[in-house]
């Protein structure tokens, strides 16, 4: 396998079906994403971690949906880890990457040695659908539980959506020869075929908690058995690469199940942030407001925690009192 083929798979997303047993799926690897999402915070080990597999998990996510604009997901505890928010951004134009971007906040003091997910505590999971103007947005969540982010998204599926769904993850700190460390992270998803899209129902998720096994029987629950005993001898290496393509792979695993490929889709790092925006979201604020935001040197400053874009305003420019400046 050349360096160019491996390159080449790095930051992508891969549908595929599985025809013999009405499957579907993603195979995604990232690279430079997890690179340009970590390099705007100096997070510790296991808050990294947690935002890798939160990226990953949104990759694998958003290639799924007929989507027009953007696919949110969001972990709210009462743990170590307060939050972590992804967004995934549809590509405008055929042939254009999807953007992604991810942000975690914490407290350092109550991190402990424990794995990534004992950093987060009671809370929830959301996933958010915004089809753009004139459409209403769809939000569903499920509690925090199952030991990982992943679990938590398959139950997600299972609780909200009714549909079985499985994500096998794997990431870290790459220590490839003649590469600096850096994280890398791949991952697959099988789901059963949606009956409607871009999920299959609308419930609101309460009572006890549903996995993919309760919601399959008969013919159905064999194939979703026997396709997840083929997952389950996946290699970690075999997920992150780069040294397998996910072609390969999928013939590795699958190749009973005829798996049937698609066209890739490339993801990137990108945030939609603008000195617009925070214009726009500084102008349901009075001058009196605007005044307590200025700081000692006479501006109004923010900044965006998912790219680390800093803006600087003048106090007279912002809010529905701005004075009209022409230049400013």
């Amino acid at each position: 396998m050349t360096l160019g083929s491996k390159i080449a798979w790095d930051d992508t997303v891969l549908p595929f079906q599985l025809d013999a047993s009405d499957m579907r799926g993603r195979v995604a690897r990232l690279d430079g994403v997890l690179d340009g999402i970590l390099k705007q915070h100096d997070y510790p080990t296991q808050v990294e971690a947690l935002v890798a597999e939160m990226a990953l998990l949104t990759a694998l996510i958003g290639q799924t949906i007929d989507l027009r604009w953007k696919l949110s997901l969001q972990v709210q505890s009462k743990g170590a880890v307060r939050m972590i928010a992804t967004d995934y951004y549809a590509p405008q134009e055929d042939g254009r990457a999807a953007q992604i971007r991810a942000y975690s906040s914490f407290d350092a003091e109550r991190l402990t040695d424990g794995a990534p997910f004992d950093q987060v505590g009671e809370g929830y999971f959301a996933i958010m659908i915004d089809q753009g103007n004139g459409t209403q947005p769809y939000q569903g969540i499920t509690p925090l539980a199952g030991g990982s982010l992943s679990a938590c998204a398959e139950a997600y599926f299972a609780q909200s959506e009714q549909l079985p769904t499985r994500f096998s993850l794997s990431f870290g700190k790459s220590t490839e020869p003649g590469v600096g460390e850096h994280w890398r992270a791949g991952g697959i998803m099988l789901q059963s075929m949606p009956k409607a899209s871009p999920f299959a129902a609308k419930q609101d998720g309460e009572g006890d908690i549903l996995t993919a096994a309760d919601l399959v029987d008969g013919e159905d629950g064999d194939n979703w058995n026997r396709v997840n005993i083929l997952l389950d001898t996946v290699e970690d290496l075999e997920l992150i690469g780069p040294s397998v393509p996910p072609t390969d792979l999928l013939v590795r695993l699958f190749h009973e199940e005829q798996p049937r490929v698609y066209d890739a889709q490339s993801v990137r790092f990108g945030c939609t942030c603008s000195e617009e925006r925070v214009r726009q979201s500084l102008s349901i604020y009075s001058a009196r407001d605007i005044k307590k935001m200025t700081t000692e040197d006479g501006r109004v400053t923010a900044d965006c925690q998912f790219c680390g874009a800093h803006y600087d305003l003048d106090p007279k420019s912002v809010g529905f009192e701005a004075e009209q400046q022409s230049g400013a």
